[in-house]
């Protein structure tokens, strides 16, 4: 058994209202302007996200089509993915972005990446390459979009 951590976080307190950082992720043509590791280049506007089993497309700067299967939803505090090929299931890791308000003004964001369910040996590299740091520039990322810098 390994000791491997597959499952990786990183949190930080944002100086805005959950609902404004929310927005930012659940449209997914705005999560290239915050992506922290450089991953994504576009999505399709109107693909806002609003509930669980809702799919969302992304193009990935390697130019491959993601399909993105939502598995966790709660409006204004939660929404996590898992991503796939356009025609095929899951690949087995999950995206996962938790809000909690700690006032009207200031939001703590959680970011996780867990990639325990991945079976595909080719892209445990890239999981291990997703670090708690990799994933706290796309918070801090989130955090200038929503505080306005």
């Amino acid at each position: 058994m390994s000791d491997e951590q597959k499952v990786v976080s990183a949190s930080r307190r944002i100086a805005a209202p959950a609902k404004v950082i929310f927005e930012l992720i659940a449209e997914p043509s705005k999560q290239p302007s915050w992506d922290g590791n450089d991953n994504l280049v576009e999505a399709p506007i109107g693909q806002r996200v609003t509930g669980v089993e809702q799919n969302f497309v992304m193009l990935t700067t390697k130019g491959n089509t993601r399909v993105n299967h939502v598995v966790e939803f709660d409006e204004g505090r939660l929404i996590a993915w898992m991503p796939a090929e356009v025609s095929g299931p899951p690949f087995g890791h999950l995206w996962r972005w938790e809000l909690t308000e700690i006032d009207d003004d200031h939001t703590l964001v959680t970011h996780t990446y867990d990639w325990s369910r991945l079976t595909d040996e080719n892209r445990f590299e890239r999981a291990r390459w997703t670090t708690s740091e990799r994933l706290m520039e796309s918070v801090n990322r989130l955090a200038q979009r929503a505080e306005g810098s």
